[in-house]
């Protein structure tokens, strides 16, 4: 008998998929890294440059039902943070969810489905 098993990514992978997703897009777009933190709930996760452009970017991956929620304590932070480097602050909240079933989780080498709609610029106080 047979059994296949299939393994299910746990918060940091998928974390580490909305990473590997963002930094995609920033490179596309002529972002170079300065700074990348791919640990859970340690912020920013990028710090990148284009013509001497600064960006603090804060991802946060998320699944079927839930949405992207601003965490507007950690941006505050971050806001204040990249001030002193005069640097802009965004975030990038990336959807994740199984192509089959929206319902099941993300499963190792399976097919899945992003949102994702680009970074979004962080004043303090919105």
């Amino acid at each position: 008998v047979f059994l296949c098993t299939m393994k299910a990514l746990d918060e940091q992978e998928r974390h580490n998929l909305a990473m590997n997703l963002v930094g995609e897009s920033l490179k596309e777009l002529g972002y170079e890294f300065i700074a990348v933190n791919s640990t859970l709930k340690k912020h920013p996760q990028f710090v990148c440059e284009k013509d001497r452009k600064r960006l603090f970017v804060v991802v946060q991956a998320f699944t079927y039902p839930d949405h992207p929620e601003l965490p507007l304590a950690v941006m505050d932070k971050m806001y204040a943070h990249a001030q002193t480097f005069h640097a802009e602050t965004f975030f990038a909240g990336v959807g994740l969810q199984n192509t089959q079933d929206p319902t099941l989780p993300l499963y190792l080498n399976e097919p899945y489905t992003v949102v994702y709609t680009g970074l979004i610029p962080y004043e303090t106080g919105r």
